[in-house]
């Protein structure tokens, strides 16, 4: 009898044993086997996964040594480059309305046109973007939205202090404006890596259209170098214009701007576009979803 009872004892501590092997740790703290990760609530919240479906590259690598990344939809002999996260932390809404455009591409590939390849680098600038929000690659809008401007304005440049966007190869200086201030347009053109990491993606991909995301103005700016707008700049400022509902300009004049990387690509024949999003906080999401199917429907065959 007493082994009885000692066997009976034994098999329901065995059982439970199984139990809590199985199905027993808490919900927070349960362990995907499948992906050996932790899909409890100590994941941090700003922290959102890359696209994994997308096909992408690694064009360069930021001062700090962080990878500019390249994610690619459709197969098409035509390319549209859409860029964002030039200006980091400072302009961290054209970083998510960029991850945004990747989103409904992946969920929507009938959009893109047989002829069509779409390529978006959703973050030029990470040391930038890392410097306010922490991390160099996507994160919740939740994360970020509580802190003033002032306090954005050091994620503009990179880890050299360097204004990514005044050390493209038109009209050069050293010494750039922004708004009322000087600042570093570096050594020389493309004297920082993240420029190189783009002008080099460009030289070696020829993309037929390239959209620019900055902050804050409200507008679809042509680019030019130094000559008259070419007709293709022409037409996709009007029909992104057109599409979205932003107003349209053929120039960029509130200030000087140095080494602007539109206009450089202007000076390299290549048609190209900036979108100035109406604030600092705003994705406007809808606006630009409008402007780049009117695009993808414009390079349609």
């Amino acid at each position: 009898m007493n082994k009885f009872i000692i066997a009976i004892i034994v098999i329901i501590i065995a059982a439970i044993g199984v139990y809590f092997m199985i199905d027993g740790f808490p919900d927070n703290q349960r362990i995907d086997t499948e992906n050996n990760q932790n899909t409890g609530t100590t994941t941090p919240i700003a922290v959102v996964e890359d696209e994994e479906d997308a096909s992408k590259s690694v064009i360069g690598q930021s001062v700090e040594g962080r990878d500019i990344t390249a994610y690619h939809f459709g197969t098409g002999e035509t390319e549209i480059l859409f860029v964002g996260g030039t200006h980091g932390g400072y302009s961290w809404n054209t970083v998510l309305v960029a991850y945004e455009a990747m989103d409904y591409l992946e969920k929507n590939p009938r959009v893109i046109p047989d002829n069509v390849k779409v390529t978006v680098i959703p973050v030029l600038n990470p040391d930038g973007l890392n410097k306010v929000v922490g991390i160099p690659g996507r994160f919740t809008q939740s994360a970020i939205v509580a802190l003033s401007l002032s306090e954005t304005i050091p994620g503009r440049f990179n880890a050299n202090n360097v204004d990514i966007n005044r050390n493209f190869d038109c009209n050069w200086r050293s010494s750039a404006m922004w708004q009322n201030k000087t600042v570093s347009g570096g050594t020389k053109p493309f004297s920082e890596p993240e420029s190189q990491a783009l002008r080099d993606y460009v030289s070696d991909s020829k993309p037929d259209a390239v959209v620019a995301w900055f902050s804050a103005a409200g507008g679809v700016y042509a680019s030019s170098c130094n000559g008259s707008i070419s007709e293709e700049t022409n037409t996709l400022k009007e029909i992104y214009a057109d599409a979205s509902g932003y107003p349209a300009f053929d120039s960029f004049d509130f200030y000087e701007t140095n080494g602007d990387m539109t206009n450089w690509l202007a000076k390299n024949k290549i048609p190209a576009i900036s979108i100035l999003l109406t604030n600092h906080t705003d994705i406007e999401w809808n606006k630009n979803e409008f402007g780049i199917r009117a695009l993808l429907n414009h390079y349609a065959d």
